[in-house]
């Protein structure tokens, strides 16, 4: 699929590989802007989602409606704060979707690029903020 990339949505993959963190578009753009990359904001977000729906790049949709974008490397997992927004990545020594995903590559022949398992609560500073806030 490499070879078949349009020039914006090689640009926005490589800065993606280079960058080698989860980001949002907007994000992008301007790290973009700071490389001297002329790329519209329209433009990058058609790239992601051309680079999303070929597998290459991954998306996580926040619990705040953000979508964060990286290049596709391996499946992710995080514990997400409802209160102030902190996600924090979860090893993945053994993860239990495995073989769940291997069931559904066989019984639907979907073909699936990468998967997120997300576990949505407080943190410990929202939680102690909240036992104090309560009369």
């Amino acid at each position: 699929m490499k070879s078949h990339l349009t020039r914006s949505q090689n640009t926005v993959l490589k800065l993606l590989k280079k960058l080698n963190r989860e980001i949002s578009a907007q994000e992008l753009y301007l790290e973009l802007r700071k490389a001297q990359l002329t790329l519209g904001l329209a433009t990058v977000y058609r790239a992601l989602d051309t680079l999303k729906l070929s597998g290459i790049v991954q998306a996580r949709l926040l619990s705040n409606g953000e979508t964060l974008y990286t290049a596709a490397q391996q499946d992710r997992h995080h514990v997400t704060c409802l209160q102030c927004g902190v996600s924090i990545p979860i090893q993945e020594e053994e993860c239990p979707v495995h073989e769940l995903e291997d069931q559904l590559k066989q019984s639907s022949k979907f073909e699936i690029f990468y998967h997120t398992l997300e576990f949505f609560g407080l943190c410990t500073p929202c939680q102690l903020e909240q036992s104090h806030s309560k009369p």
